[in-house]
Protein backbone atom coordinates (compact mmCIF):
# COMPACT_ATOMS: atom_id res chain seq x y z
CA UNK A 1 0.00 0.00 0.00
CA UNK A 2 1.47 3.56 -1.25
CA UNK A 3 1.61 6.08 1.55
CA UNK A 4 -0.82 8.93 0.57
CA UNK A 5 1.79 12.45 -0.82
CA UNK A 6 -0.61 15.33 0.29
CA UNK A 7 1.27 17.54 -2.12
CA UNK A 8 0.31 14.92 -5.29
CA UNK A 9 -2.58 14.97 -4.25
CA UNK A 10 -2.93 18.96 -3.96
CA UNK A 11 -1.12 18.92 -7.50
CA UNK A 12 -3.80 16.59 -9.12
CA UNK A 13 -6.87 18.53 -7.84
CA UNK A 14 -5.27 22.12 -8.94
CA UNK A 15 -4.32 20.74 -12.56
CA UNK A 16 -7.58 18.36 -13.50
CA UNK A 17 -9.99 20.90 -11.50
CA UNK A 18 -10.66 24.53 -11.80
CA UNK A 19 -10.04 24.53 -7.71
CA UNK A 20 -7.89 26.99 -6.70
CA UNK A 21 -4.51 25.93 -5.53
CA UNK A 22 -3.20 25.74 -2.17
CA UNK A 23 0.17 27.00 -0.48
CA UNK A 24 2.80 26.94 -3.08
CA UNK A 25 3.24 24.11 -5.24
CA UNK A 26 6.07 22.29 -6.99
CA UNK A 27 4.71 21.21 -10.49
CA UNK A 28 7.72 19.69 -11.13
CA UNK A 29 5.92 16.47 -9.86
CA UNK A 30 2.60 17.08 -11.97
CA UNK A 31 3.36 14.10 -13.62
CA UNK A 32 3.90 11.64 -11.07
CA UNK A 33 0.52 12.88 -9.35
CA UNK A 34 -1.83 11.19 -11.85
CA UNK A 35 -2.12 8.50 -9.56
CA UNK A 36 -4.81 10.51 -7.85
CA UNK A 37 -6.88 10.73 -10.93
CA UNK A 38 -9.50 8.48 -9.18
CA UNK A 39 -9.70 11.07 -6.17
CA UNK A 40 -10.12 13.42 -8.14
CA UNK A 41 -13.06 11.82 -9.69
CA UNK A 42 -14.63 10.89 -6.43
CA UNK A 43 -14.70 15.08 -6.02
CA UNK A 44 -16.39 15.62 -9.53
CA UNK A 45 -18.15 12.80 -9.29
CA UNK A 46 -19.45 13.94 -5.32
CA UNK A 47 -20.30 17.63 -5.91
CA UNK A 48 -22.09 16.58 -9.49
CA UNK A 49 -24.10 13.97 -7.57
CA UNK A 50 -25.09 17.00 -5.21
CA UNK A 51 -26.31 19.23 -7.45
CA UNK A 52 -28.39 16.15 -9.19
CA UNK A 53 -29.39 15.84 -5.60
CA UNK A 54 -30.60 18.96 -4.73
CA UNK A 55 -31.78 20.06 -8.20
CA UNK A 56 -34.52 17.07 -8.53
CA UNK A 57 -35.82 18.41 -5.24
CA UNK A 58 -36.86 21.22 -7.34
CA UNK A 59 -37.43 20.25 -11.22
CA UNK A 60 -37.87 17.26 -13.14
CA UNK A 61 -35.04 14.33 -13.50
CA UNK A 62 -34.06 15.29 -16.90
CA UNK A 63 -33.26 19.08 -15.65
CA UNK A 64 -31.43 17.83 -13.00
CA UNK A 65 -29.25 15.88 -14.49
CA UNK A 66 -28.03 18.44 -17.19
CA UNK A 67 -26.92 20.65 -14.29
CA UNK A 68 -25.38 17.85 -12.78
CA UNK A 69 -23.65 17.31 -16.22
CA UNK A 70 -22.57 21.25 -16.33
CA UNK A 71 -21.47 21.14 -13.13
CA UNK A 72 -19.20 18.46 -14.19
CA UNK A 73 -17.94 20.08 -17.05
CA UNK A 74 -17.42 23.57 -14.95
CA UNK A 75 -15.31 21.75 -12.32
CA UNK A 76 -13.18 20.46 -14.60
CA UNK A 77 -13.30 23.04 -17.34
CA UNK A 78 -13.92 20.41 -19.78
CA UNK A 79 -10.64 19.00 -19.72
CA UNK A 80 -11.35 15.24 -20.68
CA UNK A 81 -14.75 16.52 -23.12
CA UNK A 82 -11.97 18.69 -24.83
CA UNK A 83 -9.97 15.75 -25.51
CA UNK A 84 -12.51 13.74 -26.62
CA UNK A 85 -13.46 16.15 -29.40
CA UNK A 86 -9.90 16.70 -30.57
CA UNK A 87 -9.79 12.70 -30.64
CA UNK A 88 -12.97 12.87 -32.82
CA UNK A 89 -11.55 15.22 -35.39
CA UNK A 90 -8.39 13.95 -35.25
CA UNK A 91 -9.05 10.13 -35.95
CA UNK A 92 -12.27 11.34 -38.02
CA UNK A 93 -10.22 13.57 -40.49
CA UNK A 94 -6.98 12.39 -40.19
CA UNK A 95 -4.97 9.83 -42.40
CA UNK A 96 -1.86 8.82 -41.09
CA UNK A 97 0.03 9.35 -37.81
CA UNK A 98 1.27 12.81 -38.64
CA UNK A 99 -1.78 14.22 -39.79
CA UNK A 100 -3.61 12.87 -37.02
CA UNK A 101 -1.80 14.31 -34.76
CA UNK A 102 -2.09 17.88 -35.94
CA UNK A 103 -5.42 17.77 -36.70
CA UNK A 104 -5.62 17.49 -32.64
CA UNK A 105 -3.15 20.00 -31.91
CA UNK A 106 -5.45 22.21 -33.81
CA UNK A 107 -7.78 24.51 -31.09
CA UNK A 108 -10.49 24.32 -34.08
CA UNK A 109 -13.70 22.29 -33.91
CA UNK A 110 -14.33 20.48 -36.82
CA UNK A 111 -17.72 18.46 -37.81
CA UNK A 112 -16.67 15.29 -36.44
CA UNK A 113 -16.22 16.81 -32.44
CA UNK A 114 -19.04 18.50 -32.91
CA UNK A 115 -21.12 15.47 -33.49
CA UNK A 116 -19.39 13.25 -31.07
CA UNK A 117 -20.00 15.65 -28.31
CA UNK A 118 -23.61 15.97 -29.19
CA UNK A 119 -23.89 12.15 -29.09
CA UNK A 120 -21.63 11.40 -26.03
CA UNK A 121 -24.07 14.33 -23.67
CA UNK A 122 -27.51 12.94 -25.58
CA UNK A 123 -26.16 9.44 -24.22
CA UNK A 124 -25.34 10.74 -20.58
CA UNK A 125 -28.52 12.14 -20.32
CA UNK A 126 -31.05 9.21 -21.95
CA UNK A 127 -28.58 6.48 -19.39
CA UNK A 128 -29.11 8.95 -16.15
CA UNK A 129 -32.69 9.62 -16.87
CA UNK A 130 -33.33 6.26 -17.34
CA UNK A 131 -32.30 5.29 -14.24
CA UNK A 132 -34.13 5.35 -10.63
CA UNK A 133 -33.55 8.72 -9.19
CA UNK A 134 -32.48 7.56 -5.64
CA UNK A 135 -29.42 5.47 -7.85
CA UNK A 136 -28.50 8.63 -9.90
CA UNK A 137 -26.20 10.36 -7.42
CA UNK A 138 -24.30 6.95 -6.41
CA UNK A 139 -23.90 5.36 -10.09
CA UNK A 140 -22.36 9.30 -11.25
CA UNK A 141 -19.42 9.33 -8.41
CA UNK A 142 -18.52 5.60 -9.42
CA UNK A 143 -18.71 6.60 -12.42
CA UNK A 144 -16.31 9.81 -12.46
CA UNK A 145 -13.86 7.60 -10.28
CA UNK A 146 -13.58 4.57 -12.23
CA UNK A 147 -13.33 6.53 -15.56
CA UNK A 148 -10.41 8.07 -14.24
CA UNK A 149 -8.71 4.87 -13.90
CA UNK A 150 -8.65 4.34 -17.10
CA UNK A 151 -6.10 6.68 -18.68
CA UNK A 152 -3.55 5.48 -16.20
CA UNK A 153 -4.08 2.20 -17.99
CA UNK A 154 -3.26 3.73 -20.54
CA UNK A 155 -0.33 5.54 -19.72
CA UNK A 156 1.26 2.37 -18.31
CA UNK A 157 0.75 0.34 -21.19
CA UNK A 158 1.42 2.58 -23.92
CA UNK A 159 4.25 4.70 -25.14
CA UNK A 160 4.18 8.61 -25.73
CA UNK A 161 2.94 8.93 -29.60
CA UNK A 162 4.38 12.64 -30.27
CA UNK A 163 8.21 12.82 -30.98
CA UNK A 164 9.97 16.17 -30.45
CA UNK A 165 7.31 17.76 -28.80
CA UNK A 166 9.25 18.59 -25.54
CA UNK A 167 6.95 20.53 -23.91
CA UNK A 168 4.50 17.61 -23.89
CA UNK A 169 6.88 15.22 -22.70
CA UNK A 170 8.13 16.58 -19.62
CA UNK A 171 4.93 15.71 -18.03
CA UNK A 172 5.03 12.11 -19.68
CA UNK A 173 4.85 9.58 -17.10
CA UNK A 174 4.72 5.36 -17.03
CA UNK A 175 2.78 4.26 -13.73
CA UNK A 176 4.55 1.18 -11.90
CA UNK A 177 2.39 -1.62 -11.65
CA UNK A 178 2.12 -0.92 -8.04
CA UNK A 179 0.97 2.64 -8.21
CA UNK A 180 -1.93 1.58 -10.87
CA UNK A 181 -3.09 -1.12 -8.32
CA UNK A 182 -3.01 1.43 -5.56
CA UNK A 183 -5.04 3.90 -8.25
CA UNK A 184 -7.46 1.04 -8.94
CA UNK A 185 -8.30 0.53 -4.92
CA UNK A 186 -8.93 4.12 -4.96
CA UNK A 187 -11.18 3.79 -8.03
CA UNK A 188 -13.03 0.90 -7.06
CA UNK A 189 -14.26 2.43 -3.75
CA UNK A 190 -17.32 3.91 -4.72
CA UNK A 191 -18.77 0.89 -6.34
CA UNK A 192 -19.76 -0.07 -2.49
CA UNK A 193 -22.57 2.67 -2.58
CA UNK A 194 -23.92 0.79 -5.58
CA UNK A 195 -25.61 -2.76 -5.47
CA UNK A 196 -22.89 -5.65 -5.85
CA UNK A 197 -24.23 -6.95 -9.52
CA UNK A 198 -23.40 -3.06 -10.62
CA UNK A 199 -19.16 -4.46 -9.78
CA UNK A 200 -19.48 -6.31 -13.16
CA UNK A 201 -19.86 -2.82 -14.97
CA UNK A 202 -16.57 -2.14 -14.56
CA UNK A 203 -15.51 -5.53 -17.36
CA UNK A 204 -16.79 -3.93 -20.11
CA UNK A 205 -14.88 -0.42 -19.65
CA UNK A 206 -11.81 -2.10 -19.22
CA UNK A 207 -12.50 -4.43 -22.39
CA UNK A 208 -13.14 -1.02 -24.50
CA UNK A 209 -10.50 0.81 -22.65
CA UNK A 210 -7.90 -1.53 -23.70
CA UNK A 211 -9.68 -1.99 -27.58
CA UNK A 212 -9.34 1.80 -27.51
CA UNK A 213 -5.42 1.77 -26.42
CA UNK A 214 -4.80 -1.23 -29.20
CA UNK A 215 -6.45 1.43 -31.50
CA UNK A 216 -4.78 4.47 -30.75
CA UNK A 217 -1.35 2.60 -30.79
CA UNK A 218 -2.15 0.73 -33.99
CA UNK A 219 -2.89 4.35 -35.57
CA UNK A 220 -0.28 6.62 -33.54
CA UNK A 221 2.09 4.23 -31.94
CA UNK A 222 0.95 5.30 -28.18
CA UNK A 223 -1.37 7.70 -26.80
CA UNK A 224 -1.35 11.70 -26.47
CA UNK A 225 -3.00 13.75 -23.89
CA UNK A 226 -6.70 14.19 -26.08
CA UNK A 227 -6.34 10.14 -26.16
CA UNK A 228 -5.91 9.96 -22.35
CA UNK A 229 -8.82 12.80 -22.08
CA UNK A 230 -11.16 11.12 -24.63
CA UNK A 231 -10.45 7.53 -22.66
CA UNK A 232 -12.41 9.10 -19.81
CA UNK A 233 -14.79 10.58 -21.12
CA UNK A 234 -15.80 7.13 -23.00
CA UNK A 235 -15.29 4.91 -19.81
CA UNK A 236 -17.58 7.23 -18.09
CA UNK A 237 -20.37 6.65 -21.24
CA UNK A 238 -19.70 2.64 -20.85
CA UNK A 239 -19.77 3.10 -17.01
CA UNK A 240 -23.50 4.34 -17.79
CA UNK A 241 -24.63 1.76 -20.45
CA UNK A 242 -23.55 -1.02 -18.77
CA UNK A 243 -24.87 0.18 -15.16
CA UNK A 244 -28.12 0.93 -16.94
CA UNK A 245 -28.17 -2.95 -18.72
CA UNK A 246 -27.34 -4.49 -15.53
CA UNK A 247 -29.97 -2.78 -13.34
CA UNK A 248 -32.84 -4.55 -15.11
CA UNK A 249 -31.92 -7.23 -12.88
CA UNK A 250 -31.69 -5.51 -9.75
Amino acid sequence: MLPLNCHRLQLALSFYTRLPSVGVLDYTQLPQSAIYLPVVGWLVGGVSALAFYLAVQVWTAVTATVIALAVAILLTGGLHEDGFADVCDGFGGGWGKSQILAIMKDSHIGVYALLGLLVLMALKLSLLTALPIAAVPGVMLAAHSISRLQPLSLMHCYPYARTGDSKASVAVYKPSRKELLYAAGLACLPLWLLPGLCSWAVIPVVVVNQCLGTYFYRHIGGYTGDCLGASQQIAELVFYLSVSALWKFI
